[in-house]
Order: C-alpha cells, then sequence, then structure tokens
C-alpha cells in the first residue's frame, strides 16, 4: 500500500504518515509580516504593508500625531491660552476709546470742540483672576496633548496586534489549504489505483474548497485589519518590533493621563467662572477730555478746559448672571464626563487585569492540547495509511489538530496584545 506524505507550509509541522510528528518552535514574532511579501491572493486586493526596521512604536506615535485629526484641535487651546496670557498682562480691561466732537454755530459765531479719552479698569482681583485663567488654560493645553497621545497610542496598539492575528489566521488558512491540496492528490493516486473508493476523492474535493473559502475569508480579515491600520497612520509602513514590558500590577489612580487632562479642563471652567463672576457690574471707566471754546463772538470765553471723571458701574449684576450660568452647566457637565471616565477607566482597567490572568493560564493549556492534537493526528495518518480508519475520521481529527495549533499561535499573539492593552489601561506610554 503506497504511503501519504502530507508536506508541512509555514508554521505547520511536518506531517508523515509512517514517521513521528516533527515539534514546531514555539516562537512568538512581533511582527509575522514576511520581509518580502507575496503577491499571491485569492481576491485581487492588496493592501500592501512594508516592514521598517528603523521605525519604533514611539516614533510611529509621533508620525500619526502630526497627521491625527485632533491636531487643530490642540493647536487652537494653544491660541486661546496666548490670548488669554495676553489679555492678563494688559493694564486696562478693555479697549480704551476716544470721543472727538465739534460743535460750530454760526449765527452766533461760536466754535466748541471737545476730545474725550475713555479708559476701563480692572475690578479688584479681577486681574489676578484672569491671569490665573491663562495659567490653566496654558496647563490644560499641555494635559490635553498628552491625553490624546495616549489615545493615539491605543489605536495604533490595537491595529498592530489585530494585523499580527488577522495574519496568523490568514498563514494558517494558507498551510492548511496546502496540506489539503496535498492530499487530494495523494488521495486521487490512490483512488486511481483502486486503492480508495472514488467518494474520498470527491470528501477530499469537499474539504480543500472549504478550506480555500476559509483562507478568502482569513485574507479579507487580514487586508481589512491593514486597511484600519493605514487610516489610522496615514501610511503603510509597520514596525519590525512592538512587544511591550508589562507595567507593574496595580491600582488605578487619579494620575491616569486621561483624568488629569479633564480635570484640567474643569480646573479652567472654575478659572473662568471666577474670572466672569469678578467683572460684577461691569468695569469702572476713567474719562479725562478737553473742551475748547474758541468763536468771536463776545460770549465766547476763548479758552481750552480739561475735564476728568469717573464712570461707575452699579445694578448689573443681573447682565452677567446668564454668563454665569452657563459656565456651570459647563463646569458640572465637565464634573459628570470625569466622574463617567473614572467608572470606565476602572472598569477597562479590571478586565486588562483579568484578561491577562486568564490568557496565561489559556496559553498553557492551549500548548498541551496542540501537543496532544499533534500526537493523535500522527497515530490517525499511520491509522488511515494501513487501512484501520476511514477518510472521514482522518479529516475530523486534522481539523481538531489545526484547530488546536492556530488556538496555540493565537493564545500567544494575544497574551502579548493583553500586556500593550493593560498598559493602556494604566495609561502608560510606549
Amino acid at each position: 500500500m503506497s504511503k501519504i506524505n502530507i508536506v508541512s507550509i509555514s508554521y505547520l509541522p511536518v506531517f508523515c504518515l509512517m514517521s513521528a510528528l516533527a515539534v514546531i518552535p514555539k516562537v512568538v514574532l512581533s511582527n509575522p509580516l514576511p520581509e518580502k511579501e507575496s503577491t499571491s491572493f485569492m481576491v485581487d486586493h492588496l493592501d500592501p504593508m512594508v516592514i521598517d526596521n528603523t521605525l519604533t512604536l514611539p516614533k510611529l506615535i509621533d508620525s500619526t500625531m502630526e497627521k491625527f485629526p485632533d491636531m487643530s484641535w490642540l493647536t487652537s487651546l494653544e491660541e486661546e491660552a496666548n490670548a488669554l496670557a495676553e489679555r492678563g498682562q494688559s493694564w486696562t480691561a478693555g479697549a480704551s476709546q476716544v470721543t472727538l466732537g465739534y460743535q460750530s454755530m454760526s449765527s452766533f459765531k461760536l466754535n466748541y470742540g471737545t476730545a474725550n479719552l475713555q479708559i476701563p479698569l480692572w475690578n479688584i482681583g479681577q486681574r489676578d483672576a484672569q491671569k490665573n485663567l491663562a495659567n490653566k488654560a496654558e496647563t490644560s493645553a499641555g494635559f490635553q496633548v498628552t491625553d490624546v497621545r495616549l489615545r493615539v497610542a491605543g489605536l495604533l496598539r490595537g491595529a498592530l496586534w489585530a494585523i499580527s492575528l488577522a495574519t496568523i489566521r490568514h498563514d494558517q488558512a494558507k498551510a492548511e489549504l496546502g496540506l489539503s491540496e496535498k492530499l487530494l492528490a495523494t488521495i486521487k493516486r490512490r483512488v486511481d489505483s483502486g486503492d480508495l473508493p472514488r467518494a474520498d476523492e470527491l470528501l477530499a474535493k469537499t474539504e480543500l474548497l472549504q478550506k480555500r473559502s476559509v483562507l478568502t475569508q482569513a485574507e479579507a480579515e487580514l487586508m481589512h485589519a491593514r486597511k484600519r491600520y493605514s487610516t489610522i497612520t496615514q501610511n503603510n509602513k509597520i514596525p519590525a518590533l512592538y512587544e511591550e514590558a508589562l507595567a507593574p500590577l496595580k491600582e488605578l489612580g487619579q494620575n491616569h493621563p486621561s483624568l488629569i487632562a479633564l480635570n484640567s479642563q474643569i480646573d479652567v471652567k472654575q478659572a473662568e467662572l471666577a474670572a466672569t463672576k469678578a467683572i460684577g457690574s461691569g468695569q469702572t471707566n476713567v474719562v479725562a477730555g478737553l473742551l475748547s471754546d474758541e468763536g468771536t463772538d463776545a460770549r465766547s470765553n476763548k479758552a481750552e478746559f480739561f475735564n476728568v471723571g469717573v464712570i461707575v458701574p452699579f445694578g448689573g449684576s443681573a447682565h452677567v448672571q446668564p454668563q454665569i450660568a452657563a459656565i456651570n452647566v459647563e463646569l458640572n457637565k465637565l464634573i459628570s464626563e470625569r466622574d463617567q471616565l473614572y467608572r470606565d477607566l476602572e472598569q477597562a482597567h479590571h478586565e486588562a487585569e483579568h484578561n491577562l490572568e486568564i490568557n496565561k493560564v489559556e496559553l498553557e493549556n492551549a500548548n498541551e492540547q496542540r501537543k496532544v492534537s499533534e500526537q493523535l493526528l500522527s497515530m490517525t495518518e499511520l491509522a488511515f495509511s494501513v487501512g484501520e480508519i476511514d477518510l472521514m475520521d482522518l479529516l475530523k481529527i486534522q481539523s481538531r489538530t489545526y484547530q488546536a495549533i492556530l488556538t496555540a499561535k493565537e493564545r500567544s499573539v494575544i497574551l502579548q496584545r493583553d500586556k500593550a492593552l493593560y498598559n493602556q489601561a494604566v495609561g502608560l506610554m510606549p
């Protein structure tokens, strides 16, 4: 009876019906992309990726930040802080006004000219409140940059490890398809020689078509993962290494960058509220002016007069209350968002820590199951070669073994991904 030789492809072990099962080195790569990508795909649609050995995760975050949509908002925050600082440095509480007037009475030959300068003064404590607002705005702008950078890091962490998982699944599906092709060719030879029934050939063909479908779907998911990555980064370069060391396990604190950023926004609103209250009924104004009385009429004084006055507002607090109320609404909305954010971060932290614990155990189980499944498949192939079992039983064992191999590979990558996600949950930058 002839032997059926199944040649290993990619990550799959070497199966030989008349020999022991080879052992696969359990190596986890940060980047499963090949140095030179094959152009052989099931569907004529390729989203290419290029490995850049000089590209690190921090550099990738920097380049992504430059093109990230939030950059225009961050720039406007800096401009706002500069504008508030400039106002706080001003000696006047607002724009000064100059009033010029001229009156001529031709019938009496009298001419009057006036010139007045009106300067708004800071209320007591108002300028200090304005300076405090500018300082809080400047500090908050810096914290918002850190928060956005952390969010970008989270997007990149998710996208990179999604590509890793999709690549492993694609390679596994491609390898299984290659093995199915080898198996079909061997079975066809045995059918032609009368060693196996024609039904086995049809069954092997059915299995092959199913493997093609799985490969097509895996290929689609890989391209989707690559497209999501390129959409975030606006390029197709990917780091060669992006594994992360796990941050020390700890409880979630108030020093998380997202909480700090939101708290700084609350500080800005509180400072804005204090600055608005300092306006009171309005600004006190100093008025200084000149009056010129010139004319040929005998009633003309033919003199110039200097006058100084003060305009003091009162009873206008009701007009600033709507503005104070609006700021209070925004302030309390930020406080609500802060409280909800803490709950979300606390839940994400717990899930990330729990997932780490689960996947460490799952990885051990997956590796053990892979080892047992490979041994069982070796025995099953040997039994099929001598006619002790039929093809259907062999295909069932093959399917379970392939799934065990894929699960072991996935768990290795998922554990590395979960380390990155835990770092993200505690607010640690790469």
